[in-house]
């Protein structure tokens, strides 16, 4: 018969190590070290701080990185519950009423509704509809200047060939942008 002995010796840092999972603290330490040790900084909610280069945060207890994108990442973002009632946006039409207006289909309804009620619903149409006019004649004067100042003397065709094509002339442009802005601003409700 073969008796079991045990013929390791046990360090003290083992013996700590055993103790430490027995009394269910099994983070512990079970020895200390020696050497450089950072200065530990803490840190509380909503405190930001630069480290290696990034900057970081704490929000709902979780240190976080702040990256450029952050701002575009909550403009994005849909949230869970309406902010105006509080109320849970499941409906279908809840995600595109959020991204327009910033609150659900519900309320949007409910806000269209109480303005009838007051009389004030033209006045609401008119201020959508002129600014949604002006910000066409934005984008079209954009558009405009981007075309009268491209260099139009030749094109490459998909064959490779390069053809040169006699613009039209950047008077005629102006001409023509001028027009369409009166016509566009004559749309606006008054």
């Amino acid at each position: 018969m073969s008796e079991n002995v045990l013929k390791k010796d046990f360090q003290k840092k083992d013996v700590t190590r055993l103790r430490n999972l027995i009394q269910g603290k099994y983070g512990e330490r079970s020895s200390s070290g020696i050497g450089y040790t950072k200065k530990e900084e803490f840190y509380k909610e909503g405190d930001i701080w630069e480290e290696d280069g990034r900057k970081w945060t704490i929000k709902n207890g979780i240190k976080q990185n702040i990256t450029k994108l952050d701002t575009a990442k909550q403009s994005a973002s849909f949230p869970l519950f309406c902010p105006s009632c509080d109320k849970l946006m499941k409906h279908k039409y809840d995600k595109p009423f959020f991204i327009q207006y910033k609150r659900c289909y519900g309320c949007q309804i409910d806000f269209e509704t109480e303005l009838r009620r007051l009389n004030l619903w033209d006045e609401y149409e008119k201020n959508i509809i002129n600014n949604d006019i002006d910000n066409l004649v934005i984008d079209f004067e954009s558009w405009m200047e981007d075309l009268i100042n491209e260099s139009n003397q030749s094109y490459i065709t998909e064959a490779g060939d390069v053809e040169r094509w006699i613009g039209s002339s950047k008077q005629r442009l102006l001409e023509s942008k001028e027009e369409t802005i009166k016509y566009l601003q004559n749309l606006k409700k008054t």
